[in-house]
């Protein structure tokens, strides 16, 4: 990676797939826990509504996903950019 345009080409991809990770984050773990939780409340996941399992796990287990998402997405941007470890 030794010109300035692909360094930026680089960073403005990474730039945007964090936004992307935190938009996906913030909708999973606010929208359907607390915002969206009174249209979720007649679907039912295992005995409870789908608004609370959300606060309560779902958002974790996005946030997991995410993690791993992340890594993939990283990895995969690090070798299109020559800057893989």
């Amino acid at each position: 990676m030794a010109d300035k345009s692909s360094s930026n080409a680089y960073w403005k991809a990474n730039i945007r797939t964090i936004q992307l990770f935190l938009v996906i984050w913030f909708v999973a773990s606010f929208g359907f826990g607390i915002l969206l939780r009174p249209m979720l409340a007649g679907i039912k996941v295992g005995g409870t509504d789908l608004g609370f399992w959300f606060a309560q796990q779902g958002a974790a287990l996005v946030f997991l996903v995410l993690i791993f998402a992340y890594a993939w997405r990283m990895n995969k941007l690090d070798r299109e950019h020559g800057v893989e470890e």
